[in-house]
C-alpha cells in the first residue's frame, strides 16, 4: 500500500489546476473577445459604409450615364433630325433702275424646320446683303437689292424647294423663310426649340453645310468628286447631288464656352455655308442658330439664341 501524498505535493497540483483553468479561461475569453470584434465592431463602423458606398456608385452610374448620353448624342440628332435641316442656295443682285447689276452674286447656307412649312436660316441667308458693306453703300445710294431665286434641298428629296420670304429679325442675324410647297415637306419633323436657358460649358452640336456644294462634292465618292470637282457654285451641281441622295449635313461638335446678351460663343467649328444651321444642346433641343465664326481663333463660332427665334416664328405665323 503506498503512503498518503505529502501536503506540499497536494498544494502543488491544486495550483498548478488552478492555473490550468485560469489559463483555459483567459483563452476562451480572449477567443470571445475577438468574435466580439470580428462580428460586432465590424458591424458598428460598416453601419455607414453601405450608404457612402451606394452613393458613390450612384453618382458614378450617373456621370457614366451622362459622358455616354454626351458622345451619342451628336449622332441621335443626325440620325434624328438630319431630314429636317436643309441646304439653302440662291442668286440675288444689288443695283440701279435700268442698268446692268452693281452686284450679282450667290449665296449658300443652312437652314431647318421650326413649323409647318416654315424655316429658320440667319438673315444674311435670307437677305443677303445685310451685312454686307458694298451692298449696303449702294443701298444707301438708291440701289435696290432683290433675290433673283432662293431654293432649299432637303436630304433625301431629289428637287429643291423654292423660299419666299418671310420675317427678318430688324436688330440680330436671324430671319424665318416660307417654304411654298408645303406637300413638299410633309412629314418633315419640325427642330425642338430648347425652352431652358443654356449655360456656359454644356456640350453642343452643330448641323449644317460648311463650305456649301464644295464640302459636299469633297465627301461624295471618288467617280463623282473627280467628275463635280471644279463645279462648286453652279446650282446644277446641287441638283445632280440631290439627285444622287448627296445633300448631306455636317455634324461638330464642342463647349458652349459663353453667353453674351442673346449670342452663343461656342468652338464647334464651321465656315461658310454653314450660317443658319441649328446649335443643339445635350438634350437634342436647339439653342441657337449658327451664324458666324472668327478666323484663326478656334473657340470663336458665333450663334444666336433661340429666345431671339421665337418671336419671328410667331409673326411668320401670323402673316399667313
Amino acid at each position: 500500500m503506498s503512503a498518503p501524498e505529502p501536503p506540499q505535493q497536494q498544494h502543488e497540483v491544486s495550483e498548478s489546476w488552478q492555473q490550468m483553468v485560469q489559463a483555459a479561461l483567459a483563452v476562451v475569453m480572449l477567443a470571445g473577445v475577438v468574435a466580439m470584434f470580428h462580428y460586432y465592431a465590424p458591424a458598428t463602423a460598416q453601419s455607414a459604409q453601405p450608404d457612402e458606398l451606394h452613393r458613390q456608385v450612384t453618382q458614378l452610374t450617373r456621370q457614366v450615364a451622362e459622358l455616354e448620353k454626351q458622345q451619342a448624342m451628336p449622332a441621335l440628332v443626325l440620325n434624328r433630325y438630319r431630314n429636317s435641316i436643309g441646304y439653302i442656295y440662291g442668286i440675288y443682285q444689288v443695283g440701279f433702275p435700268h442698268q446692268s447689276p452693281s452686284i450679282r452674286a450667290r449665296v449658300s447656307g443652312t437652314g431647318f424646320l421650326v413649323g409647318d412649312g416654315l424655316l429658320a436660316t440667319n438673315r444674311h441667308v435670307a437677305e443677303p446683303w445685310y451685312g454686307d458693306a458694298e451692298a449696303e453703300g449702294l443701298i444707301d445710294h438708291g440701289a435696290t437689292a432683290m433675290l433673283e431665286s432662293l431654293v432649299v434641298f432637303f436630304p433625301g428629296s431629289p428637287t429643291p424647294v423654292s423660299l419666299t420670304p418671310g420675317t427678318v429679325s430688324s436688330t440680330g442675324d436671324l430671319a424665318v423663310l416660307r417654304i411654298e410647297d408645303k406637300d413638299a415637306v410633309r412629314g418633315i419633323a419640325a427642330l425642338p426649340l430648347s425652352k431652358k436657358t443654356a449655360t456656359p460649358g454644356e456640350l453642343v452640336t452643330v448641323i449644317g453645310y460648311p463650305m456649301g456644294i464644295a464640302g459636299m462634292v469633297a465627301k461624295s465618292p471618288s467617280g463623282i468628286y473627280q467628275r463635280m470637282a471644279y463645279r462648286h457654285n453652279d446650282i446644277t451641281a446641287a441638283s445632280e447631288l440631290a439627285a444622287l441622295s448627296l445633300i448631306r449635313p455636317s455634324t461638330t461638335c464642342g463647349h458652349l464656352g459663353d453667353i453674351v446678351g442673346d449670342k452663343l460663343i461656342y468652338d464647334a467649328p464651321t465656315a461658310h455655308g454653314g450660317s443658319g444651321g441649328p446649335v443643339f444642346n445635350s438634350n437634342a433641343e436647339v439653342i441657337g442658330v449658327n451664324s458666324a465664326y472668327i478666323d484663326g481663333f478656334s473657340g470663336g463660332t458665333l450663334g444666336v439664341s433661340v429666345d431671339s427665334l421665337r418671336p419671328l416664328i410667331e409673326a411668320a405665323q401670323k402673316k399667313r
